[in-house]
């Protein structure tokens, strides 16, 4: 267990410090490219694309688990500093605090200094929407509830899992959020071969998302003066169930209310207008300025999140070590 909070705490260091360098291989890729294979291999309109589907789950979930879990094992029954070195490693990878705070970033920079159409093509690259007939205000918009979003399923949900279970169920974790990110979409394509990823990503996120939330409010009371801690709990209450998912309005609530903006809204996806509520009210208008602040929202929601599993587990090897 001390090696486990030692890795838990390096990890989320490194991450703040190196986020995700696209020259460096990451697993999450590897698992996407598994995902791809496996589509290809069992994707079958002629035969039940739903229990094809659950399949490909089953097997992305194993395969996932058995290379983690196997690793941790080899190396820890090798050398139980090398095994919290490699855990370290495994727990950075699966975080995603800098890499968010940087894409997004690219997004503020190009409304900055750059044209509308560099700033959608840089907020294309962290949304599923159409891109292509958003202004500026829709672009930051998206890139604002992107942060917002990604708080909790990117950094709060991995967190808890990692804390929980260490990489194992870290990546196991990761590998359900990635099925949901690449086939749990509702169109002709993936309603029912997707159907079992998406229910499961649902599943998981449900206590997550609602930690996340609190915690984000939390952070609102604590960020500074940009933020209505108070305006931000009343919009989360309200505004929480305003989405198709059940976890996804959860965060991007908070982050409206204590913005003080209006988020959501109508929607383009496969050239296709997806009908939504708004979430939040317009107390003012969205600024790119936002996206900044998001960033800050997410960055001291991470800080108290980290600070109260680590807390958590220095009970639990008191109480394992029977200190209490």
């Amino acid at each position: 267990m001390v090696y486990h909070g030692i890795a838990f705490l390096a990890g989320f260091v490194l991450d703040l410090l190196f986020g995700d360098p696209h020259w460096l291989p990451h697993p999450i890729r590897l698992i996407g490219r598994l995902i791809s294979f496996l589509e290809k291999k069992l994707y079958d309109e002629t035969k039940n694309l739903r229990a094809r589907g659950s399949v490909l789950v089953v097997l992305v979930l194993l395969i996932t688990g058995v290379v983690s879990g196997g690793i941790l094992y080899f190396v820890y029954r090798i050398q139980p500093v090398a095994g919290c070195v490699v855990e370290s490693i495994m727990t950075y990878q699966i975080l995603a605090i800098r890499s968010l705070k940087v894409e997004s970033m690219k997004v503020y920079d190009a409304l900055q200094t750059g044209t509308i159409e560099d700033a959608r093509r840089a907020v294309s690259m962290i949304v599923g929407r159409d891109t292509a007939c958003l202004d500026e205000a829709g672009v930051t918009k998206a890139a604002v509830e992107t942060v917002a979003e990604n708080t909790s399923d990117g950094v709060i949900a991995p967190m808890i899992a990692l804390a929980v279970g260490g990489p194992f169920l870290g990546f196991l974790y990761k590998a359900v959020n990635t099925m949901d990110s690449m086939i749990g979409y509702k169109n002709d394509r993936y309603l029912l071969f997707g159907r079992t990823a998406a229910k499961l990503d649902d599943v998981v996120n449900y206590l997550p998302a609602r930690i996340s939330a609190y915690l984000m409010i939390a952070a609102a009371y604590l960020a500074g003066r940009d933020f209505d801690g108070t305006r931000a709990l009343s919009v989360y209450r309200r505004d929480r169930r305003k989405h198709a998912s059940p976890n996804s309005a959860h965060t991007e609530a908070v982050c409206a209310g204590a913005l003080g903006v209006r988020l959501a809204g109508d929607a383009s996806y496969f050239g296709k207008i997806v009908k939504k509520p708004y979430i939040g009210d317009d107390v003012r208008p969205v600024e790119i300025s936002d996206i900044r602040r998001a960033n800050r929202l997410l960055y001291v929601t991470a800080f108290l999140c980290e600070a109260l599993l680590l807390m958590l587990l220095i009970v639990a090897y008191a109480v394992v070590a029977g200190c209490w």
